[in-house]
Protein backbone atom coordinates (compact mmCIF):
# COMPACT_ATOMS: atom_id res chain seq x y z
CA UNK A 1 0.00 0.00 0.00
CA UNK A 2 1.47 3.34 -1.04
CA UNK A 3 0.39 6.86 -1.95
CA UNK A 4 1.76 9.81 -3.88
CA UNK A 5 1.36 13.08 -1.96
CA UNK A 6 2.02 16.68 -2.91
CA UNK A 7 3.74 19.08 -0.51
CA UNK A 8 5.97 22.08 -1.06
CA UNK A 9 5.37 21.98 -4.82
CA UNK A 10 6.88 18.49 -5.07
CA UNK A 11 5.47 14.97 -5.22
CA UNK A 12 6.60 12.09 -3.00
CA UNK A 13 5.83 8.36 -3.12
CA UNK A 14 5.31 7.25 0.48
CA UNK A 15 4.28 4.13 2.36
CA UNK A 16 3.83 3.39 6.04
CA UNK A 17 7.13 3.57 7.94
CA UNK A 18 9.02 5.68 5.36
CA UNK A 19 11.24 8.58 6.43
CA UNK A 20 11.07 11.47 3.94
CA UNK A 21 12.82 14.86 3.65
CA UNK A 22 10.35 17.53 2.51
CA UNK A 23 10.32 21.33 2.25
CA UNK A 24 10.31 23.14 5.59
CA UNK A 25 7.06 23.09 7.56
CA UNK A 26 6.57 25.39 10.56
CA UNK A 27 5.72 22.51 12.90
CA UNK A 28 7.61 21.49 16.04
CA UNK A 29 9.34 18.07 16.13
CA UNK A 30 7.15 15.37 17.68
CA UNK A 31 3.88 16.79 16.37
CA UNK A 32 1.63 15.07 13.86
CA UNK A 33 0.94 16.44 10.38
CA UNK A 34 -1.80 15.29 7.99
CA UNK A 35 -1.38 15.47 4.21
CA UNK A 36 -4.70 15.56 2.36
CA UNK A 37 -3.34 16.33 -1.11
CA UNK A 38 -3.11 12.71 -2.25
CA UNK A 39 -2.65 12.32 -6.01
CA UNK A 40 -2.58 8.52 -6.24
CA UNK A 41 -3.39 5.66 -3.87
CA UNK A 42 -2.54 1.97 -4.37
CA UNK A 43 -4.14 -0.42 -1.90
CA UNK A 44 -5.56 -3.93 -1.72
CA UNK A 45 -8.64 -2.87 -3.68
CA UNK A 46 -6.67 -1.49 -6.61
CA UNK A 47 -5.42 1.83 -7.90
CA UNK A 48 -7.15 5.19 -7.36
CA UNK A 49 -6.09 8.26 -9.32
CA UNK A 50 -7.23 11.72 -8.27
CA UNK A 51 -8.49 14.54 -10.45
CA UNK A 52 -6.39 16.33 -9.16
CA UNK A 53 -6.72 14.93 -5.60
CA UNK A 54 -8.46 11.93 -4.04
CA UNK A 55 -11.13 12.76 -1.47
CA UNK A 56 -11.22 10.72 1.73
CA UNK A 57 -7.60 9.56 1.62
CA UNK A 58 -5.13 11.16 4.03
CA UNK A 59 -1.55 10.45 5.03
CA UNK A 60 -0.61 10.85 8.71
CA UNK A 61 3.01 11.59 9.55
CA UNK A 62 5.12 12.63 12.53
CA UNK A 63 7.72 15.39 12.35
CA UNK A 64 11.12 14.04 13.38
CA UNK A 65 13.46 16.97 12.83
CA UNK A 66 14.04 20.32 11.12
CA UNK A 67 17.54 21.00 9.80
CA UNK A 68 19.52 22.58 7.02
CA UNK A 69 20.56 20.39 4.10
CA UNK A 70 24.08 20.02 2.71
CA UNK A 71 25.68 23.10 1.22
CA UNK A 72 25.19 23.64 -2.50
CA UNK A 73 27.90 25.74 -4.15
CA UNK A 74 26.89 28.13 -6.93
CA UNK A 75 29.74 29.35 -9.13
CA UNK A 76 29.33 32.23 -11.57
CA UNK A 77 32.20 32.29 -14.07
CA UNK A 78 33.41 35.69 -15.17
CA UNK A 79 32.52 37.06 -18.55
CA UNK A 80 35.54 39.05 -19.72
CA UNK A 81 36.31 40.09 -16.14
CA UNK A 82 38.55 38.84 -13.40
CA UNK A 83 35.77 38.63 -10.82
CA UNK A 84 34.72 35.15 -9.73
CA UNK A 85 31.60 34.66 -7.65
CA UNK A 86 31.22 31.62 -5.43
CA UNK A 87 28.14 31.45 -3.24
CA UNK A 88 26.85 28.76 -0.94
CA UNK A 89 23.26 27.90 -0.06
CA UNK A 90 21.80 25.59 2.59
CA UNK A 91 18.10 24.82 2.23
CA UNK A 92 15.92 24.14 5.28
CA UNK A 93 14.05 20.82 5.27
CA UNK A 94 11.73 18.87 7.55
CA UNK A 95 12.25 15.15 8.12
CA UNK A 96 9.01 13.23 8.64
CA UNK A 97 8.08 9.62 9.35
CA UNK A 98 4.94 8.28 7.70
CA UNK A 99 2.65 6.68 10.30
CA UNK A 100 -0.26 5.46 8.21
CA UNK A 101 -2.39 6.01 5.15
CA UNK A 102 -6.04 6.50 6.13
CA UNK A 103 -8.97 5.93 3.79
CA UNK A 104 -9.15 4.34 0.42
Amino acid sequence: MYAIIETGGKQFRVKSGDIVKIEKLNIEPGQEVIFDKVLLFKGNEGLKIGNPYIEGVKVKAEVIDEKKDKKVLVYSPPSKKAIHKLKGHRQWYTKIKIKEIVGG
